[in-house]
């Protein structure tokens, strides 16, 4: 045998089956962003290796080489803002300083807020409250009667107003008080609520849950059971609930799973969609079209403002229209992720929203009325859990609270409302209304000559920056001494309720006027010339290393 043929033979042969496998590799990792959100292992090692360091008094107010007398001025107006929110909230401080012993949500949350160099010195001077007591239309009230116009949007759940959603659950409740809390057996709620949500969905057959992150963990289980893959797609950045493989990179003890992280809006993803033959799902939340392959901003990442963000409506429907052609070719799930968005954009969701049909949608958040609820649609082929030919070949699911008779009967009247005369008008100038407020209030910031502008998709809103700094995040506690009360994430996500007038949105916009202007005046936004994004983050790096060794 002539040993050389046999040689060149073999190495023709490996050649042929490694070749194709490298260049779908390349594919791959060509549809990664090159940021950290779409490198999920680097980023775990990455967050491993960043150390922990407080800054002192002094660095804390010169972190950014301030001269002196701008020092002066930033320690003069941190103290007295300090005073004003603790003299403020006595009751509801107290209260939060007591629970946050055996609250480990107060302590994560607490030490969250802004980035971790100033945490502890500001929690010296600065808390905030964590309890309320009652809300009035757009306003929430504290325990020492200090009022707010609300900007938390409740993570997602008050799309229509708090008195909306407190009339939701009253109702409800009289509607199941005779069957109180059984479970296993259906109120007759849920009936009328399922063939309402095959309506607004155009999907066959629906599943109610406990939370919006179990929603998306059983829409990825049944796509996998289903067409008999194992991966799903997430875009750089996305959010889809707290579970190992929706949320692959820090945070979660566990190594990325059967999950790809690719870039959203990009052919090099639509190439992989199409060739790769282990992708059982593509998850799509509404939500990240303001901010594309980017992380959910928070204030507590915001340490030189280069934070942006821009929602193209029609860019992102030919996005959504890409993908919903290459998903049908190729026998991928589509999922819309709209737990945070859904009913927010339209009565029918995204889908109506940007005109693209998707074959599963999970719902939570406000669709339960006020109350707790994750919801799937789904196409019939897709919805089943078991195969009659294959006995013991099924998809298991079940919660002890799905379908829970409180939570079907205030979802039966949300579902009532949303089809009212009120809601239907909410809806019918909202995109109009809220980007003309936001164009209203960034020519406003602009002419009193405030580095601070705002991007929304529809009413919901990001605060971003116009020149580089260290200090942007302070703006939250400024905010809320001027009683515009904001979620622990700061500035990054501000979510108005749809029922928001035009006085009470001028309201918000004084407000948010007066506390830029106070940062402003307080020396926050001083910055020298040499001061750039690229500087920051180099001087960064450098405290980092040296805190490392």
């Amino acid at each position: 045998m002539n040993e050389p043929l046999v040689l060149g033979a073999l190495a023709l042969a490996s050649a042929a089956v490694l070749l194709p496998m490298a260049r779908q590799r390349l594919e791959l990792s060509m549809a990664k962003h090159r940021s950290l959100t779409g490198h999920a292992r680097m980023a775990k090692r990455v967050a491993r290796l960043l150390p922990g360091y407080a800054y002192d008094e002094a660095r804390f107010f010169s972190s950014d080489g301030a001269p002196a007398e701008v020092q002066a001025q930033r320690r003069s107006g941190f103290m007295q803002l300090a005073h004003t929110l603790r003299t403020r909230h006595p009751k509801s401080l107290a209260l939060t300083r007591q629970a946050r012993e055996g609250l480990s949500d107060l302590q994560f949350t607490g030490a969250y807020r802004v980035p971790y160099q100033y945490g502890p010195y500001l929690r010296e001077h600065i808390a905030v409250g964590a309890f309320v007591q009652r809300t009035d239309g757009v306003t929430v009230t504290d325990l020492d009667e200090q009022v707010f116009l609300d900007l938390t949007g409740s993570y997602g759940v008050n799309v229509f107003g708090h008195d909306f959603y407190k009339a939701c659950i009253e109702e409800g409740s009289a509607r199941a008080q005779a069957l109180g809390p059984i479970l296993g057996s259906y109120h007759a709620a849920v009936a009328w609520n399922v063939e309402q949500l095959r309506r607004i969905s155009g999907l066959d057959e629906v599943s109610f849950h406990m939370s919006g992150t179990e929603a998306v963990m059983q829409a990825v289980r049944l796509a996998r059971y289903h067409t008999k893959r194992p991966y799903l797609v997430r875009f750089s950045g996305a959010y889809h609930g707290w579970w190992e493989d929706v949320q692959p990179g820090p945070g979660n003890p566990l190594p990325p799973g059967k999950t790809y992280t690719l870039k959203e809006m990009d052919a090099d993803t639509l190439r992989v969609l199409r060739k790769r033959k282990d992708i059982a799902c593509v998850l799509v939340n509404p939500l990240q079209a303001l901010h594309p392959n980017k992380a959910a901003p928070a204030d507590n990442t915001l340490l030189d403002g280069s934070r942006r963000a821009h929602f193209d409506r029609a860019a992102y429907t030919a996005w959504l229209q890409q993908l919903r052609q290459v998903c049908t070719e190729r026998g991928i799930v589509l999922i819309f992720d709209e737990v945070f968005m859904g009913f927010r954009l339209a009565p029918g969701g995204a889908q109506e929203y940007f005109g693209v049909k998707a074959d599963m949608v999970t719902y939570g958040k406000t669709l339960g009325g006020g109350l707790p609820v994750g919801v799937v649609c789904g196409r019939a082929a897709l919805m089943k859990r078991y195969r009659e030919e294959r006995p013991a070949d099924i998809c298991f699911a079940r919660g002890t609270f799905n379908s829970h008779p409180y939570v079907m009967t205030a979802m039966q009247v949300f579902l009532e409302r949303l089809h009212s005369e009120p809601v239907r008008a909410m809806y019918r100038e909202a995109d109009a209304t809220w980007n003309a407020r936001a164009a209203q209030l960034n020519q406003r910031l602009q002419a009193a000559g405030l580095p601070v502008q705002v991007a929304n998709l529809g009413s919901v809103w990001t605060v971003f920056y116009t020149q580089p700094g260290r200090y942007h995040w302070m703006l939250q506690f400024y905010l809320r001494a001027q009683g515009l009360l904001l979620s622990w994430v700061g500035t990054g996500r501000m979510v108005f309720s749809l029922n928001y007038g035009e006085a009470e949105f001028e309201a918000v916009c004084q407000r948010f006027i007066a506390a830029a202007k106070a940062m402003q005046a307080d020396g926050w936004w001083w910055h020298a010339p040499s001061l750039t994004h690229t500087a920051i983050r180099r001087g960064l790096l450098r405290e980092m290393l040296r805190a490392r060794v």
